[in-house]
């Protein structure tokens, strides 16, 4: 069921949660997780345009009165600076697919393992073909912990918030306006962890390092005042840098320390503003991995001892840490490796898409349709001696959107078996990367801050302004 109108959805909830001024107000929690949050979620995602809005701003604000609250990580991350813990390594995770069943998993593996040091995330890349833009993908965030009963600091990422270095050749300021359009749209949705991504500008060719990174270092720095200007009362947004284009050459603890100098200097002249939380480094890794032609995984050497140092570089600069990109579909035996050489934050996305799609019960007919939709829609992408296996491999990301409606729709049986399959993977990933019983570690270290946003212009289709819904 998706709402027809704001006033249905007003009408429909009113014994689970009643809306009150600007406010909501949860009048009997065991309707809203049995039932009203699914169709709040739902409405959510395929509601008309006045629904979606109304729907997000109600799971927002219900989120707001029990305690699922989107977070920074950054007090978290500080605290690793001054070394008040250690050996943990922080999953930031990317949902491209079915977002509010697919995070309901994760939330029950969390509160499985006592997990409160997970991040959900989101590239710039991945919310336009994944359709799922920051007001959606937060909503999904919060309404899944309602859902779940996980009443604790949400953490909502955008990953790599990128300046697309073929525009700024041409027009860089536009090229870096495109960010600061997307940054002004997703803090407000509650994105108050964002990885800034101008690696894209780095140039081999000058004779020095930091001739190298100066576009890197410089845009960085604009960007992050752009944030702190903007970020709500009381938050101090995580910022992540980046100094190498994962899946290119390795990063050194030179390149590193050229970028973190550079940057300190240049955000100083700026004015007084709180810097990075991270550094994302290349070591070895590229995004969705290295895909053979019969459609399996190349293993690929990870240089651990190389992203302890840049780990140790980073800390030396004031930051958290290292940050390791394009993991997820690494060997299972790697990943305690990385609370080993003291890795801040992984990120994991690809492995759960696979997961999913390779799934033993996901629908054979539905996988026949994707494929015939992906040798139309992304017939560019196929090169001459790719596979089908490559190419599909390579290109199904790209469906998770246009295929929306059908994968949150999957049959009864097989979602019970595919979920329960990714809540394990969550629970793998939490124990490997040192994260479980981490709840009481956030809530000793990071501030959660009440933040209500405005009611959406289709509050008076409900009849609020005349106190008919509530």
């Amino acid at each position: 069921m998706i709402y027809e109108s704001v006033y249905e959805l007003r009408q429909d909830l009113k014994d689970a949660a009643i809306v009150k001024g600007d406010r909501v107000e949860v009048v009997d929690l065991d309707k809203l997780q049995a039932r009203g949050i699914d169709l709040l979620a739902r409405s959510a995602t395929f509601g008309t345009e006045p629904v979606k809005a109304y729907a997000r701003w109600m799971i927002w604000e219900i989120g707001q009165a029990l305690g699922a609250r989107p977070a920074s990580i950054h007090e978290f991350y500080m605290a690793r600076a001054r070394n008040a813990w250690c050996d943990r390594t922080v999953p930031a995770m990317n949902i491209r697919f079915t977002a509010y069943d697919t995070m309901r998993a994760a939330l029950r593996a969390a509160k499985q393992t006592n997990a409160g040091a997970i991040i959900f995330e989101i590239a710039r890349s991945e919310m336009s073909y994944c359709e799922l833009p920051p007001a959606e993908y937060s909503a999904m965030v919060i309404a899944a912990a309602i859902k779940e009963g996980y009443f604790h600091p949400l953490f909502i990422q955008g990953d790599h918030f990128q300046v697309k270095a073929s525009k700024y050749k041409s027009d860089p300021e536009g090229a870096l306006q495109e960010v600061k359009d997307l940054i002004r749209e997703a803090i407000p949705a509650g994105f108050w962890n964002i990885d800034i991504d101008t690696s894209t500008l780095v140039t081999l060719e000058p004779p020095t390092l930091d001739e190298q990174q100066k576009h890197n270092y410089t845009r960085s720095a604009e960007l992050t005042k752009f944030i702190r200007d903007l970020e709500p009362k009381g938050v101090t947004i995580s910022l992540g840098g980046e100094i190498g284009e994962v899946g290119e050459k390795n990063s050194t603890p030179e390149e590193l320390d050229a970028y973190m100098e550079g940057y300190k200097r240049t955000l100083a002249q700026l004015g007084d503003y709180v810097g990075l939380s991270k550094v994302s480094v290349q070591t070895g890794t590229s995004h969705g991995g290295i895909v053979l032609p019969d459609g399996t995984i190349a293993k690929v050497a990870v240089d651990f001892e190389t992203l302890a140092v840049l780990g140790e570089r980073a800390r030396y600069h004031g930051a958290g840490g290292a940050v390791q990109h394009g993991a997820s579909t690494l060997p299972e035996d790697y990943f305690n490796k990385f609370p080993e050489v003291q890795t801040l934050e992984i990120h994991l996305a690809t492995g759960f898409m696979n997961l999913f799609l390779d799934h033993p019960a996901f629908p054979a007919r539905l996988t026949e349709k994707i494929h015939k939709f992906l040798d139309v829609a992304s017939a560019d992408e196929r090169k001459p001696n790719m596979t089908d296996a490559q190419f599909y491999y390579k290109t199904r990301k790209k469906a998770m959107g246009p295929f929306k409606p059908e994968l949150w729709a999957l049959p009864a049986e097989a979602k019970e078996a595919i979920y329960q399959a990714l809540e394990d993977k969550f629970a793998f990933f939490y124990r490997k990367l040192n994260v479980v019983d981490t709840r009481e570690l956030i809530d000793r270290f990071v501030t959660v801050v009440e933040y209500h946003q405005p009611k959406p212009a289709s509050a008076r289709a409900a009849g609020d302004d005349l106190g008919l819904a509530d």
